[in-house]
């Protein structure tokens, strides 16, 4: 979690106050992204893009050098497929430690609408609401962000499936004035446009996370059973799943703590099937 805070000097608000009224204090201030559901390109609506690097491991790409992408939880091409050379960890029952780079890029607008108590010339008091939409920064120009993490991948060699880098980022803003004084930080001119100094803090969520694609759970029907072929030649056979990385892998592993990998025959019954119903308790009448 992290923050940016830019500040805004003299940003015009409207609409203009009316004639002959004043301010006396704010009541409420609210922020909010911008964003225009008719046009997601449209350069006002307010984006979060990353760009994430890694060393320990890398991104598989193609022969153009483009990277492999699977659709990922927002429903977009957004996890590339990951690799690295996990022998010797896996041997140690450890997960491999992988270093990246995160750079966050913020770009667009933000909307800041003001709740203020005014005051008319008969001195009878209201709500008078101003808006503006304040550009925090342009796409070829915008705010970065850049963060060092440490993630821990699980074996690579031990699988039928490569794992998956995805990244989930979320943003929100909130805004105060620039001294929490209304009288110095709000500006009335004679044509009653308000002006004023603020402060806007953009709050970032990003989470990062490796996933290693699980076996489904199969309800109906059960896992299919074929049965076991050995020759001379196959002494053993791959797992399909690399075995479960716990909170011991980062240091020391005691192999005797070692979290056993499920298998379709006892874990993920556990996960799938529904506990056997209990009748309800009844008791026996007295004789």
């Amino acid at each position: 979690m992290n923050s940016l805070t830019p500040s805004l000097t003299n940003q015009a608000f409207s609409p203009c106050l009316p004639q002959g009224s004043r301010i006396k204090r704010v009541i409420d201030i609210r922020c909010r992204k911008a964003f225009n559901p008719n046009n997601i390109d449209d350069p006002c609506n307010l984006t979060v893009k990353s760009d994430t690097s890694i060393s320990g491991a890398t991104f598989l790409t193609d022969a153009k050098g483009h990277y492999l992408r699977v659709v990922g939880a927002d429903g977009t091409y957004s996890e590339r497929i990951m690799y690295a050379e996990t022998t010797d960890c896996d041997e140690s029952c450890k997960g491999t430690p992988v270093f990246g780079t995160h750079n966050v890029s913020i770009a667009g607008n933000v909307i800041i609408e003001l709740d203020l108590l005014v005051c008319d010339a008969c001195n009878h008091e209201s709500v008078f609401t101003v808006c503006t939409s304040v550009n925090l920064a342009t796409v070829e120009q915008p705010m970065v962000l850049t963060n060092f993490f440490e993630i821990c991948m699980p074996s690579t060699i031990d699988t039928a499936f490569l794992p998956r880098f995805t990244e989930f980022s979320n943003s929100a803003c909130e805004a105060r004035l620039a001294t929490n004084n209304c009288g110095r930080d709000l500006n009335v001119d004679c044509n009653g446009i308000i002006s004023g100094n603020l402060i806007v803090a953009i709050c970032l969520t990003c989470e990062k996370k490796i996933v290693v694609p699980v076996q489904l759970c199969v309800l109906t029907t059960g896992y299919v059973d074929a049965p076991l072929q050995r020759n001379a030649v196959c002494t053993t056979f791959p797992s399909l799943f690399p075995q479960r990385i716990g909170a011991c892998d980062t240091t020391s592993c005691d192999p005797s703590h070692h979290i056993e990998p499920r298998n379709h025959d006892n874990g993920d019954k556990e996960l799938c099937e529904e506990p056997p119903h209990k009748p309800p308790h009844r008791p026996q009448p007295k004789r």
